[in-house]
């Protein structure tokens, strides 16, 4: 029998949540799904995944699913994740992901569960010089409110997980991207450099497009999620991306040489609170989990296109 058999995924009809909860069914695992639907479809969700139409800052409504459910994993997805909406929404930010995070891991006490799996990011860390990939003690000072907001959720979670006695494994996520993902004006440079070559506009470089970014395909994001549910590993905070450099200018180029190599560019000012270099330095995810990303983002993107 297999060591985990019902799953809670908050944010599960979101772009990663979804395809997390496609590969849980896979592994045998029942699923349940917390979600308000600000961001995610309820279409998204495969069949047999029990849906719940809420949100992780309603207090009663996630002890009542994490204690009387029979939930023995929960994998964090939830949260809202635009860096540049939370330096002017800093408030609500905060409310959905810490206080969401904080209804969970109170809802933990005297559960079933065994292991939180807290799905964080890149934003964590403080900004790199060179655009070269960083390790797991690179310097936690985040830039931007959401990444505050991510830093502090790690450290509750790993601070109370010990006090319950339930495991607890963080995963920093980089740029991830696939087919599905919902476009929106602040989130995920690929999706908008996508729609607006398929509206005949300008892509917008913010700098001097020389900054560089990690980009992780949302199946090796789902694979990272299983593994550390499926390793004999108690605790541990692990970068998951690929360990591969690409400037947002040669980004713009892979674009447009698939769609339009007419395509014109525009650069304007830095956006505050935006990272200049963000690349994984993946050595501990592969060497305790197992974790090897599969594809390259030359090879794959063309399913977001």
């Amino acid at each position: 029998m297999a060591e985990y058999q019902k799953a809670l995924v908050t944010g599960g009809a979101g772009f990663i949540g979804s395809y997390l909860c496609k590969g849980l069914i896979k592994n045998g695992l029942e699923v349940i799904v917390i979600d308000n639907l600000s961001m995610g479809k309820k279409e998204n969700l495969p069949d047999g995944v029990d849906f719940i139409l809420g949100d992780i800052i309603d207090e009663s409504m996630v002890r009542e699913v994490v204690m009387n459910m029979g939930i023995d994993i929960i994998f964090h997805q939830a949260a809202k994740v635009s860096v540049r909406a939370s330096i002017d929404h800093f408030y609500d930010d905060a409310e959905n992901n810490i206080m969401g995070t904080l209804n969970l891991l109170r809802a933990c006490k005297g559960s079933p569960v065994k292991r939180f799996i807290y799905a964080s990011s890149m934003a964590v860390y403080a900004d790199s010089n060179e655009p070269k990939p960083i390790n797991e003690d690179f310097i936690t000072n985040p830039i931007s409110p959401y990444g505050a907001s991510k830093l502090s959720s790690e450290i509750y979670s790993m601070m109370i997980t010990d006090r319950l006695g339930i495991d607890c494994i963080v995963l920093r996520y980089f740029n991830t991207y696939g087919k599905g993902q919902r476009f929106t004006p602040y989130v995920g440079v690929i999706t908008i450099f996508v729609n607006r070559i398929k509206e005949g506009e300008p892509l917008i470089i913010y700098g001097n497009g020389n900054q560089c970014r990690d980009f992780v395909h949302v199946s090796d994001i789902v694979h990272a999620n299983i593994l550390a549910m499926e390793k004999k590993v108690r605790r541990g905070v692990f970068n998951i991306g690929t360990g591969r450099p690409t400037s947002i200018n040669r980004l713009a180029q892979i674009i447009r040489d698939k769609m339009d190599p007419n395509a014109k560019v525009i650069h304007l000012d830095d956006h505050h609170g935006e990272l200049k270099n963000s690349i994984a330095d993946i050595s501990k995810a592969k060497e305790v989990l197992g974790y090897w990303p599969e594809k390259a983002l030359e090879d794959a993107i063309h399913e977001v296109i």
